[in-house]
């Protein structure tokens, strides 16, 4: 099953902008790019560096770290789409934006 959130509209990102966010135990960095929202996990599956803080452009992330790209879509990496970063749908409905996030199992 799935938990689907309400995002607060004062912590959705501005056009080009992007901004974190801290929900049942994911961190997830949520981009605007051209009006367009993504989100998707914080870390780098290289060394765990913040997504979020990396230029966009073209539909994709840079890591700021390293300089490797995600798709901001898919949340595949460019040229090695094997490798990836969770992404998380989002849903727009009469102007509100949720997000869809995996419940976690308890162990």
């Amino acid at each position: 099953m799935n938990s689907r959130i309400e995002i607060d509209p004062a912590q959705l990102p501005a056009v080009d902008r992007h901004a974190w966010l801290r929900l049942k135990g994911h961190c997830i960095a949520l981009f605007n790019d051209r009006g367009t929202y993504y989100a998707l996990d914080d870390s780098c599956p290289h060394q765990g560096a913040s997504l979020g803080g990396g230029k966009v452009s073209n539909g994709s992330v840079q890591c700021p770290a390293h300089g490797l790209r995600f798709n901001l879509a898919t949340g595949c990496m460019l040229n090695q789409p094997a490798v990836k970063v969770a992404t998380y749908p989002i849903h727009i409905e009469q102007g509100r934006v949720y997000l869809q996030l995996p419940d976690q199992e308890n162990p």
